[in-house]
């Protein structure tokens, strides 16, 4: 899978949170880029998987020449075992294609506050909206930027979202350079809808700073659910 040195990629969850990331970002007007869409459909079959495939939306940035300067991957959703499956095909397949050169992959996610479990030594009023960015893989400028510009997760993070987890663990092991931006809300959260899209437009700033791309703010549809069937499921905890 071909991608641009700059690789913005997104879990198309049930929120929106991906979908509305990926419409809301489009060429500066000021820059020569222009976007193009396509799908693509990886085969599962290497996994014992026959009636799935690894799928979804990418969306790339092309200047005059032709190449590709940004690329916005939007992943089909997945439950385990599957996701893993998934997640690993898309990730190597982006390496093994870039060998020549590694791509920066930028993971920005929000995460309900209930599923990323953290001691809080303080609070103030202030204190509403944490955005946290996690450094994985080789450094490059992207990545220093990204981490120097947001919070530094506490050692007690622990993670009870199955595509975050899943995906930190492959890139890892695939030793890609990367950086996840999370995004989190106070315990609040669900009462104050305001927040979220405050996690929105901090995410969207650090994502335009990297490239030359606008972030139209009333393409966001945002549509967060309540309740989550893996509030319950304690063994999710063992990815963190």
């Amino acid at each position: 899978m071909k991608v641009a040195p700059k690789l913005v990629f997104l879990f198309n969850d049930a929120d929106g949170f991906g979908t509305a990331i990926s419409n809301a970002l489009q060429p500066n007007p000021s820059s020569p880029l222009h976007r193009l869409e396509d799908s693509f459909e990886l085969s599962l079959e290497g996994y014992g998987i026959r009636d799935r495939k690894a799928s979804g939306k990418i969306i790339h940035f092309v200047d005059h020449d032709g190449h590709y300067q940004v690329t916005i991957l939007l992943m089909e959703d997945y439950e385990p075992p599957v996701l893993a499956c998934a997640v690993n095909e898309v990730l190597a397949s982006i390496k093994e294609e870039s060998l020549s050169m590694m791509p920066t992959i930028v993971l920005p996610i929000v995460v309900a506050a209930p599923k990323l479990k953290l001691e809080r030594k303080f609070s103030t009023a202030s204190d509403k909206v944490s955005l946290y960015g996690v450094q994985i893989g080789p450094e490059t400028d992207i990545t220093r930027t990204m981490v120097a510009k947001t919070q530094k997760p506490p050692l007690s993070l622990q993670i009870h979202h199955e595509p975050l987890a899943c995906f930190i663990q492959l890139v890892r092991v695939l030793n890609l350079p990367t950086c996840v931006l999370i995004g989190q809300s106070s315990e609040q959260f669900q009462k104050t809808p305001g927040e979220e899209l405050e996690v929105i437009n901090e995410m969207a700033e650090l994502l335009t700073s990297m490239c030359s791309l606008s972030f139209l703010r009333e393409r966001i549809k945002w549509n967060p659910t309540k309740t989550s069937k893996d509030d319950n499921e304690p063994w999710r905890a063992l990815y963190g």
